[in-house]
């Protein structure tokens, strides 16, 4: 039978008393972790959010306790009522924070019983994580989740306070707004009282937060709730955080200062420690040293080696002239062999890179013919990974265009690209291996990074067009747009865009806006927008622009991502309370779910056959 718990109140956590509280009568409620039937004594394992207490009954002392201890199961929830004392010196749990006290229970209450689970909250680990999000309220009650979302409060928190005494306010935007172009697909919300008409949920704040800037605001903030309808993964959701902020007239080192200053406030809180000012890149120089726009700096960069070579070797070696001639420094510590290196190759070739070669460094120094070419590389790629030299386990693979070998059109670092990708599935290969990534416990296992200068437009090969790369909002360089590039050359325009980066992961996104609508209408029709339906999507935004906007930007960095990354997890979904699997469903409430016809009807929506 269960017990009432009248009017007792719990006096002290399960992670909170320690050998200084010997002799004090205490109350502790919690779920059983772990039951343990010595007989005459029952031991209990008490955990709430804060930790574990070890309670013992013993049947001489509580009769009534100990019976009701033999009914107790796992993930009972009971009060405990006793005295603390110390455990024997034999008996000491240094594994557990409380582990050398435990409480000699005068009287327990059995407040609620429960099934026997499908895991135990107890487990370190779980392999299926399909149970696992069914189950989420069992799932939370582990201590790894606890302590995920706990770093979650505590960074969100000390975000809050840095950008406060910075002076920004917190301003909350709406979640039914109208649709607008953010790269990714809406949710969209049918209106019941606009028959035919749809809310769209914001993909981010954007036009809001730019509308506080014209408004005189001068520095916004929120840790704002965003949606987007797009293909998932582990390091993405369809409804996810962000920490959106924007300024009125600042130069890009103004907004780099507050971004870092918040971060390694938020560093700071769970006993981290990062270096700031962080280290600048070009999209350009990102590209051409690491293959890809979020470079990871815990890896070496590629060198273009072509300056090495001679015109005959570049002949006997069957190398295209004129495209560059990537090294890439292995990131393990001992070499393959060459049965490996050849199987590896294949394999990569067919995968990644068809238009490209492999030259293995370590077989050129062992040809008379290409020895002073390989000794040639080695330095040259050292000098530029900034190593004395190149050790023998880190050789170098050597990625050149085939014969024949052309760059496609509009992207004239294709080359570097494909190298990048293979640097990628290297490090892949050799992490596990030889510890490429191994944590240091310092600001090294932290490679922050800004790459800047990003191409204004991409090329949609389905369209033939030109689109936005960054946001149609956001401002291209002043240089580029008085030479009147926007019309002759799109390929060359560069925005006033931003990437925070972190160990090869896009932490965030920003820019410098365009403030003037001129400005603006251009953009709008460089991308093939007509001025009536630039007015009819984006009217009162541009009609906003007209009333004395000042020059403004701002950006968001993904707070899910910020965190998993600190608390050291593989998924965004071991950060969030509440995540989606990557089909975008919630397997507790069983989410999405038809409607009714009659809700259907409501909002002047067809029923479809089912």
């Amino acid at each position: 039978m269960l017990d009432f718990l009248g009017t007792r109140q719990r006096t002290h956590t399960c992670g909170e008393l320690r050998s200084r509280d010997a002799g004090k009568t205490v109350t502790l409620m919690g779920w059983v972790n772990r039951r343990r039937d010595h007989g005459s004594l029952i031991f209990l394992d008490v955990r709430d959010r804060y930790g574990i207490t070890q309670v013992v009954l013993d049947k001489d002392l509580t009769p009534e306790g100990h019976a009701k201890a033999e009914q107790a199961r796992p993930e009972y929830v009971v009060c405990a009522v006793g005295k603390v004392r110390l455990r024997g010196a034999d008996a000491v749990n240094p594994k557990m924070a409380t582990g050398e006290i435990e409480i000699a229970a005068t009287e327990l209450l059995l407040l609620n019983d429960a099934k026997v689970p499908p895991f135990s909250p107890a487990e370190e680990a779980i392999a299926n994580e399909e149970v696992r999000l069914k189950y989420r309220y069992l799932d939370l009650r582990r201590a790894e989740m606890a302590h995920n979302l706990e770093i979650r409060h505590k960074v969100a928190l000390a975000v809050r306070e840095y950008l406060n005494a910075q002076g920004f306010f917190e301003i909350e935007t709406p979640f039914l707004t109208r649709s607008t172009p953010e790269g990714a697909r809406d949710y969209l919300v049918p209106s019941r009282v606009h028959p035919a008409s749809f809310y769209a949920l914001p993909q981010s704040p954007q036009l809001f937060k730019q509308i506080l800037m014209i408004a005189g605001l001068d520095k916004y903030f929120q840790i704002v709730r965003c949606f987007r309808d797009e293909d998932l993964r582990a390091d993405r959701q369809p409804e996810f955080t962000q920490i959106d902020l924007e300024m009125t007239f600042p130069q890009q080192d103004d907004i780099f200062r507050v971004v870092e200053g918040f971060l390694k406030a938020a560093y700071e809180v769970i006993g981290e420690k990062i270096e700031t000012p962080f280290p600048r890149m070009t999209y350009d120089e990102a590209i051409r040293n690491y293959g890809i726009d979020k470079p990871d700096l815990r890896l070496p960069p590629m060198t273009d080696v072509r300056g090495v070579f001679s015109e005959e070797e570049l002949a006997g070696l069957k190398i295209e002239h004129g495209l560059p001639i990537v090294a890439i420094v292995l990131p393990g510590r001992q070499a393959m062999s060459n049965t490996q290196k050849k199987a590896f190759a294949q394999e990569l070739n067919a995968a990644l890179a068809p238009d490209l070669a492999f030259l293995d460094v370590e077989r050129l120094a062992g040809s008379a013919q290409y020895a002073a070419l390989a000794e040639r590389i080695d330095a040259t790629a050292a000098r530029h990974c900034g190593l004395e030299r190149v050790e023998p386990g880190n050789r170098l693979i050597v990625v050149s265009p085939r014969l024949g070998a052309t760059a496609p059109p509009r992207d004239h670092l294709w080359l570097y690209k494909k190298a990048g990708a293979l640097r990628l599935e290297l490090a892949k290969r050799f992490e596990n291996e030889h510890g490429a990534f191994e944590k240091k416990g310092n600001a090294d296992d932290y490679r922050f990074l800004w790459v800047t200068d990003f191409p204004f437009f991409e090329w949609d090969e389905e369209s033939k067009t030109w689109t936005f790369a960054h946001h149609p909002f956001t401002s291209p360089h002043e240089d580029d747009l008085k030479a009147g590039r926007m019309i002759s050359d799109p390929e060359a325009v560069r925005a006033l865009a931003y990437d925070l980066v972190l160990n090869g992961l896009e932490l965030g996104s920003g820019s410098i806006r365009i403030h003037r609508q001129d400005v603006q209408q251009q953009i709008f029709r460089a991308l093939g927008m007509s001025d009536e339906e630039a007015k009819a999507r984006f009217g009162f935004f541009l009609e906003a622009l007209q009333y004395g906007t000042p020059p403004h930007g701002g950006i968001a960095l993904g707070l899910d991502r910020l965190v998993m990354i600190l608390a050291g997890a593989t998924s965004l979904r071991e950060v969030i309370a509440f995540p989606k699997t990557a089909k975008a469903i919630d397997l507790m409430v069983d989410a999405p779910t038809p409607v009714s016809d009659a809700q259907l009807k409501e909002l002047h929506i067809r029923p479809s056959v089912r």
